[in-house]
């Protein structure tokens, strides 16, 4: 068989580079983003060296692009949307409008055509999801005020590209001025409403038998108590949701993969989806940023400094200054405002999509979609110098102002503070999926007092409407990991599947509290090894040989039992095959 066939050198190239630019980048301290362009760049034709086969990283880019409009509808929170519907709708809106129209004015004085101009705004006005998100994470600011303004605005204006996906092919003619019936009203709306037609019908379908069948599928899946069929299940949910899509309902794969997560999203098991699915996304993203870089020619920031330069301007000055001017219009402080346009000041994945298109249509000329990649990585770079930009004025403006007189100088910049929990005699769980979920469901209605470190944002809502105690980040984080308040806390249950990781939890509690409980949840003995290395009091198999019953149709349950027991009972040797007594 030979082994330097296409599509595996454009698969092992793709993923070896992006590794290793996207660790670099990690390193430096910018978005791994970068670096996985900047390994597509390098896989390109317009770089010496090894060139990929573009149109296998086009196809794998599809599949990308599928994953991640899956991930986007299965992340869709409309709760969090109308918590702040009031600004987000509005201001996103204005803001993306005022961002088409400066990039319009562009496209306009670089003679390019209406339709061209169009898409080239459109791809400037929507940020990075991937990058947002991660720049509040690390910040902590997902539950404040300015982290929900933030998400709900993104959510906008992900559902607005969304749209423009579907609406776009059908406009496609007119906007290049092909349709014999451009000028009249009648020619103008027949596709558009062919097309509504067409995603109407689509979403019927998915809302009448889609939000029966799909949840039906899963929940049969996940009886079977196979982790891999159920994996499976969800991977051939959203690709074959996006395919049927196309070829029945003639919407686009993205179309199809967003309704496919949104309806997962439903469901009870939309984060055990989530989780299973996380590794494979996370792959053919990559392969789509690759992808994406691929077709960028560096080259164009020698031959075309000033339209580059334009284009950052628009993107990290124009759409930032009109999310400030909004924010502060609706009566937000001065923090929020500047918190708001930080994180608004970049663009990524929705832009690449809409510039693909926008070339595959001949809409935009392949010099629109360089400048777009050019702005994309830039504002990305420059994202966290940003950030940065604004601790220290906000910082300044701290030292310089009476807290009393002005509290919202008082306001932390882009960083929110984390408190120390109060409690004490506590159990403290680290990681809240399968196996940390059935930990809080038996200790739920006892005396045992428990506190939640976890960073999946559906699971910390749900855990603080129940009314426990949740510190949102990751527990290998010290700030996080010490606002816990080990010193006073019963014991530790670390319950996270990454031994790697949990290695790190575990040494840093041992040295916050030389005397606490702590146990751990391995998978293989060398896992066994490395968490009793760092300091781990017991360590707890997923599986055992000799126990019945939920050691082998419900591995997560079963080892979610003997993590509770070994945390929880006052016994040397407690039955780890049978019982749930819980020390109160």
């Amino acid at each position: 068989m030979p082994h330097h066939t296409p599509l595996l050198s454009t698969i092992v190239a793709g993923l070896v580079l992006a590794f290793i630019f996207g660790a670099l980048a990690q390193r430096i301290r910018i978005s791994p983003l970068v670096g996985y362009l900047a390994a597509g760049i390098l896989l390109g034709p317009f770089t010496p060296g090894f060139v990929a086969d573009q149109n296998i990283a086009n196809e794998l880019a599809e599949i990308g692009v599928i994953l991640l409009m899956f991930g986007v509808g299965l992340h869709f929170s409309l709760q969090d949307l109308l918590s702040v519907r009031k600004i987000a709708i509005p201001g996103a809106v204005v803001q993306i409008t005022v961002a088409t129209l400066l990039g319009m004015g562009l496209a306009y004085a670089l003679g390019w055509p209406l339709g061209g101009g169009l898409v080239f705004g459109l791809a400037l006005s929507v940020a990075s999801t991937v990058v947002l998100l991660r720049a509040m994470q690390e910040r902590r600011l997902i539950d404040t005020d300015r982290g929900r303004i933030a998400v709900g605005w993104l959510i906008v204006e992900d559902l607005a590209m969304v749209l423009t996906l579907v609406l776009l092919p059908a406009l496609a003619g007119i906007l290049k001025g092909e349709t014999a019936a451009a000028g009249n009203l009648t020619g103008l709306l027949l596709p558009i409403g062919l097309v509504l037609a067409k995603v109407a019908g689509f979403v019927a379908f998915m809302l009448i038998i889609g939000r029966r069948v799909i949840p039906w599928i899963l929940h049969y899946v996940a009886h079977t108590g196979s982790r891999e069929l159920f994996r499976l299940a969800v991977l051939a949910i959203a690709l074959g949701v996006a395919y049927g899509a196309s070829v029945m309902f003639d919407v686009s794969f993205a179309l199809g993969a967003f309704f496919a997560g949104m309806i997962l999203s439903e469901s009870a098991l939309s984060q055990r989806a989530a989780s299973e699915t996380l590794p494979l996304r996370d792959a053919f993203a990559v392969l789509f940023f690759v992808s994406v870089g691929m077709l960028f020619d560096p080259a164009i920031l020698l031959h075309e400094p000033w339209p580059i330069l334009a284009t950052i301007l628009i993107i990290v000055v124009g759409k930032s200054l009109a999310a400030f001017a909004i924010v502060r219009l609706f009566g937000y402080p001065t923090a929020t405002a500047l918190t708001i346009s930080a994180s608004l000041a970049q663009i990524g994945e929705f832009s690449f999509i809409l510039a693909g298109l926008g070339v595959s249509l001949g809409l935009l000329p392949e010099r629109g979609r360089d400048l777009i990649l050019a702005g994309a990585i830039l504002s990305i770079l420059l994202n966290p110098l940003f950030f940065a930009a604004l601790d220290r004025l906000l910082a300044h403006r701290t030292k310089a102002t009476d807290a009393a007189q002005d509290a919202e100088a008082s306001q932390p910049a882009s960083r929110e503070p984390l408190p120390v929990s109060q409690q004490t005699d506590h159990v403290v769980l680290v990681g809240h999926g399968r196996v940390g979920g059935y930990v809080t469901s038996v200790l739920h209605g006892t005396p045992t007092r428990l506190l939640v470190i976890e960073d999946n944002q559906d699971s910390t809502r749900a855990l603080r409407e129940a009314g426990t105690e949740v510190i949102t980040g990751n527990a290998a984080d010290p700030n996080v990991i010490g606002a816990a308040n080990l010193a006073a806390a019963r014991c530790l249950l670390v319950a996270i599947p990454d031994a790697f990781e949990g290695g790190q939890v575990v040494a840093q509690a041992r040295m916050i509290n030389p005397g606490l409980r702590i146990i751990a949840r391995a998978h293989l003995e060398e896992e066994v090894a490395h968490l009793t290395k760092h300091g781990a009091t017991a360590v707890i198999m997923g599986r055992a040989r000799n126990c019945q019953g939920d050691a082998g149709q419900h591995p997560d349950r079963y080892e979610g039992r003997r993590i509770h027991q070994a945390g929880l009972i006052e016994s040397s040797a407690p039955d780890m095959c049978h019982g749930t007594r819980a020390f109160t």
